[in-house]
C-alpha cells in the first residue's frame, strides 16, 4: 500500500512539474502581426458606445440578484441586469465576488453566464475580461491554497519558492475561469503604520524587485497565454506607499529621484518581464492625484517605460477625483481628467456614470475617438493574449485536478516554514522539548482568522464562517505534536474583558507560548494612531512574565507592532506574520525543532512609535550617543534572522580591488555550519558608498542568495557585482556613476572596493 501511495505521488508531482514548462518567453512576430491585424479590424468595426464598453469595469454585484452589496444568497447572475451591462452597455470587464469566496461551481456558473451572453448575444462577441484579487492564493475560491502573505514570503529570501506559490495561484484562479489576478503588490513599503505592508514584499527596493520578478513570472508564466497562468497586475502605480502620514490613500511627496530610485525599480522590472497590465495609485504625489497625472501615467508609464497593456484604475478612482480629491469640479470632469491622463479602463465599479459621461466627452469633442482606440487596442491586446476567444466558456476540471491537493499544500508549508523568522532565542529556550508541559494562550493562539489575515475568503478576512477547519491553528498544531499542551485565550485582541483559568493554567505549564496578534485589515480599514499593541495584550505578557517560566513570544502581525515593553521579557521572540492555513503546522514544526528556522525580516522592526526608519537610512540618522542621536535604533533590524545552527562567515574577497564602468567582480564568502543540523540560510551582501553628490545611505542591499547546508558542512559563495549596482541616482532623477570607495558587506564581514 504505502508503494503505491509513494508511486501516486511521484505521478502526481511530473505531472505538476509538466503543467508549468519552463520554456524562455520567446517573441512570435507571426503571432502578433496576426493579433494586430485582428485587432485593427475589430476596432474599425467598434461604435463610440462599444468602445467605451470595453473600457468600463463593473463590479459582479451589479449583475447579480438583489442589491449592491446586499446580495441573496446563494449569489447568481440577474439575466435582467446581465443583458443591460454587457449587451446594452458593452461592458468589457467585471471583477469581484460578491462579499465572500465562492465554490468552483458556483464561480463556472456565474462567468459562465456572462460570457456566454459576451459571446453569443453582442454584436461583436468580444470575451468579458474577469478580475479578481489573489493576493496570497485564489483566496476567493474555497478550497483554494492559502500561503503566507506576501510579506512573509519576502521573509523567506526564496525567489524560486515564492515562484512556484505563484504559479499555483495562477493555476487556481484559472481553475475558477478566472483569467486576470489583481497582484502583485510592488508599493515598497517604507511606513511601517501603513496598513498594506502585509501585501508587499518589504522595505527594500531590491527584494521588492527580485520578488515582483519572480511572481510575475509565476502568474504569467514562461510563455504567457496557456489555461494555467493568468494575466498579472502591478499595484499600484506609483508611490502608493509612500504616503506620508502611513495612512491609506493620503497625500505622498516624493522628490523626483526617490521616486525612481525607491519606489519604480519594482515596476521597471515586471515591465520587462512582460507584465500585461497595471492599476494605478488611488493617492496624490506632490499635490496631483496620480489618476489625473500625465508625466506618471503617459509619459514614464507609456513614453519611458515602453508599457504596452492596460491600465486599469483603483475602486471608485475616478469618482474620487471629484469627489475626494477636489481637483474635479464633477463626475464629468473627472472622467475627462483620468483618460486623457493615460487610463485605460475604469474600476467604476457600481454605475454606468463613467460610460456615460465618456461618450459624451467623445461626442462632444473634447475627447478624440483615437484616444479611446489606443485603450480599446490594449484592453483587446491583452485578451488576445489570454486566449479569451478560444477558452472553453466552463474550464474542464480534468484539467485542474491538481486544484487545492496535497503538492500545492506542501509548497504552502514550505513557504510558510522558510518565512517564519526567530528574532530572539536567549540561553537556547528554543526549541522546545515535545514532552515539555506547555501552556498556550493569546488572541492569536487558536484563530485561524489570525493566522491568514485580510484578503482571506473576504475582503478584511475576519469572517470565521469561512475558515477551513481541517487546517490547525498554532494550539491544535503544537498539541498534534505533544499532548501536554493546554490552551485558554488569557486575553481579547479587541480588549474585551477575559475570564478564564489562564493564569492557573500557566503557573502549572513549564512553558508558556503566548500568541499575541493583530485584527485582519487592509484599505482604509487598517489605518492606525499608534503601532503598539493593545494595552491588554501588553499587561497579560507582563503577568504571565511574572510566573518566571520559559516565555515564547510569537508575534502574528499585519505589520510590526511596537513590543519594547515586553521583548526583554521572553526567553525567546518568533515573527510568525500572517502565515496562512499552514502556518500553524509550520510554527510548530520550528517551536519543536523539527523544522530549523531560516526567516529573516523584510522590514526594519521599529523600537519606538515616533522612530520609523528604513535600514538604509542616513548617517545623520544613525545611532550616535555622544551627541544624545538615537535615531536609528530598532527593535530588530531588516535582514536579522537567526537559526538553530549559527552560521559562521569568513573570508569576504573581490576578485579585484577595484572595479570600471559597466565592469564585474567577483564576491566570495566562506560559510560554515558547526551544527549537527541542516540549515536553510540567506546570505545577504550589501553595498555602502563612502561619499557622494546626494547623500548616500548606510547601506543598500544589493544581492541575495539562499543556500541549503548540511550539517558540519563548509562551502563557498560566489556573487557577481556589477558596477552598475554602485551607480546612484541623481537629483535629476539620473542614474550615474561617481567614482569612489565602496564597502561590500557580507554578515558582520566587509572589504572594500573602488570604482574608477
Amino acid at each position: 500500500m504505502m508503494r503505491y501511495v509513494f508511486l501516486l505521488f511521484v505521478v502526481f508531482t511530473i505531472t505538476a512539474c509538466n503543467l508549468f514548462p519552463h520554456a524562455p518567453k520567446m517573441p512570435n512576430p507571426q503571432m502578433d502581426e496576426m493579433y494586430e491585424k485582428q485587432i485593427s479590424e475589430l476596432i474599425s468595426k467598434m461604435t463610440i458606445e462599444e468602445k467605451v464598453g470595453q473600457m468600463t469595469q463593473l463590479n459582479i454585484d451589479v449583475v447579480c440578484v438583489g442589491e449592491v452589496y446586499n446580495l441573496q444568497e446563494p449569489h447568481r447572475i440577474d439575466s435582467v441586469k446581465l443583458h443591460k451591462a454587457i449587451v446594452e452597455h458593452h461592458v468589457g470587464s467585471i471583477l469581484n465576488c460578491g462579499g465572500h469566496a465562492y465554490p468552483l461551481a458556483q464561480w463556472h456558473e456565474m462567468i459562465g453566464n456572462i460570457q456566454r451572453v459576451a459571446t453569443q448575444q453582442t454584436r461583436l462577441k468580444i470575451p468579458v475580461l474577469y478580475g479578481i484579487d489573489a493576493i496570497h492564493g485564489a483566496n476567493y475560491v474555497m478550497g483554494s491554497t492559502l500561503f503566507p502573505q506576501p510579506l512573509a514570503q519576502a521573509a523567506t529570501f526564496n525567489t524560486e519558492l515564492v515562484r512556484k506559490g505563484a504559479e499555483i495561484t495562477a493555476y487556481e484562479t484559472r481553475a475558477a475561469g478566472i483569467p486576470w489576478n489583481f497582484s502583485p503588490v510592488l508599493d515598497v513599503a517604507r511606513h511601517p503604520a501603513w496598513s498594506r505592508v502585509f501585501e508587499t514584499y518589504g522595505e527594500d527596493t531590491y527584494l521588492c524587485t527580485e520578488m515582483g520578478r519572480a511572481v510575475i513570472d509565476g502568474y504569467q508564466g514562461f510563455n504567457g497565454t496557456d489555461k494555467y497562468h493568468v494575466a498579472a497586475c502591478m499595484k499600484h502605480f506609483l508611490g502608493y506607499s509612500g504616503a506620508r502620514t502611513g495612512k491609506d490613500r493620503t497625500p505622498a511627496y516624493i522628490p523626483n529621484n526617490q521616486l525612481r530610485e525607491i519606489y519604480l525599480p519594482p515596476f521597471q522590472e515586471a515591465i520587462k518581464r512582460g507584465a500585461l497590465t497595471v492599476m494605478i495609485n488611488s493617492g496624490e504625489i506632490n499635490g496631483v492625484p496620480v489618476h489625473a497625472n500625465y508625466d506618471i501615467l503617459t509619459t514614464l508609464l507609456r513614453d519611458e517605460l515602453k508599457f504596452e497593456g492596460i491600465a486599469v484604475t483603483d475602486w471608485e478612482d475616478v469618482m474620487k477625483l471629484h469627489l475626494n480629491h477636489k481637483t474635479a469640479s464633477s463626475l464629468k470632469e473627472a472622467t475627462y481628467q483620468a483618460v486623457q491622463a493615460g487610463i485605460d479602463m475604469c474600476m467604476v465599479p457600481n454605475d454606468y456614470n463613467f460610460t456615460n459621461h465618456l461618450i459624451e466627452l467623445v461626442k462632444e469633442g473634447r475627447i478624440s475617438e483615437e484616444r479611446l482606440d489606443k485603450s480599446v487596442r490594449r484592453i483587446l491586446w491583452v485578451k488576445q493574449k489570454l486566449r479569451l476567444n478560444s477558452a472553453p466558456i466552463v474550464p474542464s476540471m480534468k484539467d485542474y485536478y491538481l486544484f487545492g491537493g496535497p503538492i500545492f499544500q506542501k509548497t504552502a508549508l514550505n513557504t510558510a516554514e522558510e518565512s517564519i523568522t526567530l528574532l530572539e532565542n536567549r540561553n537556547s529556550a528554543l526549541p522546545l522539548g515535545k514532552q515539555d508541559k506547555i501552556f498556550v494562550t493569546g488572541p492569536a493562539a487558536n484563530s485561524m482568522i489570525l493566522l491568514n489575515g485580510a484578503w482571506t475568503r473576504t475582503w478584511q478576512g475576519t469572517d470565521e464562517k469561512w475558515d477551513d477547519t481541517t487546517k490547525y491553528t498554532i494550539y491544535e498544531a503544537l498539541k498534534a505534536k505533544n499532548p501536554n499542551v493546554q490552551y485558554a485565550l488569557g486575553c481579547d485582541i479587541l480588549d474585551k474583558p477575559v475570564s478564564d483559568n489562564s493564569m492557573q493554567l500557566a503557573s502549572e505549564s513549564d512553558v508558556i507560548v503566548v500568541c499575541l496578534g493583530e485584527y485582519p485589515a487592509t484599505e482604509k480599514v487598517g489605518d492606525i494612531d499608534d503601532l503598539s499593541f493593545s494595552r491588554t495584550q501588553l499587561d497579560y505578557v507582563k503577568a504571565l512574565a511574572s510566573l518566571r517560566k520559559k516565555l515564547i513570544l510569537v508575534l502574528v502581525e499585519n505589520r510590526p507592532r511596537i513590543v519594547n515593553e515586553i521583548a526583554d521579557l521572553a526567553s525567546a521572540v518568533v515573527m510568525a506574520y500572517q502565515p496562512g492555513d499552514f502556518g500553524g503546522e509550520a510554527l510548530a514544526n520550528i517551536l519543536y525543532g523539527d523544522v530549523n528556522p531560516s526567516g529573516r525580516l523584510p522590514i526594519t522592526y521599529p523600537r519606538y512609535n515616533q522612530s520609523m526608519l528604513t535600514y538604509d537610512h542616513k548617517y545623520t540618522e544613525t545611532f550616535d550617543q555622544k551627541f544624545a542621536n538615537t535615531a536609528f535604533n530598532p527593535q530588530w533590524e531588516f535582514g536579522h534572522g537567526l537559526s538553530y545552527s549559527n552560521v559562521e562567515y569568513s573570508d569576504l574577497k573581490v576578485s579585484s580591488q577595484e572595479i570600471v564602468q559597466n565592469g564585474v567582480v567577483n564576491v566570495t564568502v566562506t560559510l560554515k555550519n558547526p551544527s549537527n543540523r541542516s540549515v536553510k540560510e540567506s546570505v545577504l551582501l550589501f553595498v555602502r558608498d563612502h561619499y557622494a553628490s546626494v547623500t548616500p545611505a548606510v547601506k543598500k542591499l544589493r544581492q541575495f542568495q539562499k543556500i541549503e547546508l548540511q550539517p558540519r558542512e563548509t562551502r563557498t559563495l560566489t556573487f557577481v557585482l556589477k558596477a552598475s549596482d554602485l551607480k546612484l541616482c541623481d537629483r535629476n532623477g539620473q542614474w550615474i556613476y561617481e567614482a569612489g570607495d565602496f564597502d561590500v558587506i557580507i554578515g558582520q564581514l566587509k572589504t572594500t572596493l573602488t570604482l574608477k
